[in-house]
């Protein structure tokens, strides 16, 4: 994801990520959901979106689709988000009844973020590169961000690893199949 395709030449740089999504049917004791697609997109370290943003809408990097293996999984390699003003750090994912589906918003069978744990971001933010997200997580904070102020029990990634050697995060996601 870190780079953009289909002619547009730009990588974006930051910190590598490895996010790990597993869609499991909450309709059917959680078992695995095999087959199904997640579409997943977030900003730059500094904030931008590939497409949308001012600077990057000729570039179409950090965005993704993957079909669901057979343990309901599947495994993005990106980088750590950037925080813009108002919001926490986070990452967007809709999920799709299958890959073929995965063309238009109107076969999405669930929408939602990812959230990323503060102190990680304190952590990632103090790096060289993310200097503008720095300042905009000291404005912010959960209680205060507009989707995420009810709570981040359902969308709170579990993550390991350091600034020198990128992290891994991962997150159960539930549906009613």
């Amino acid at each position: 994801m870190r780079s953009s395709v289909g002619g547009a030449t730009g990588t974006a740089a930051g910190i590598p990520l490895t996010l790990t999504l597993q869609l499991v049917n909450t309709a059917g004791n959680c078992a695995n959901l095999a087959g199904y697609a997640i579409y997943l997109w977030h900003c730059t370290r500094d904030g931008l979106y590939s497409m949308y943003s001012t600077g990057v809408t000729g570039e179409n990097f950090l965005r993704g689709v993957q079909q669901t293996d057979s343990n309901g999984k599947v495994t993005f390699l990106t980088i750590f988000p950037g925080c813009y003003a108002g919001r926490m750090p986070h990452m967007h994912f809709e999920v799709y009844p299958s890959l073929a589906s995965a063309t238009g918003a109107a076969n999405k069978v669930k929408t939602s973020q990812v959230a990323f744990p503060t102190a990680t971001c304190n952590e990632v933010y103090a790096t060289s590169g993310y200097g503008n997200s720095a300042i905009n997580l000291a404005a912010i904070s959960f209680a205060s961000d507009n989707v995420f102020s009810d709570g981040t029990e359902q969308q709170m990634a579990s993550i390991s690893g350091t600034t020198t050697n990128g992290y891994s995060a991962s997150l159960v996601v539930g549906i009613s199949a």
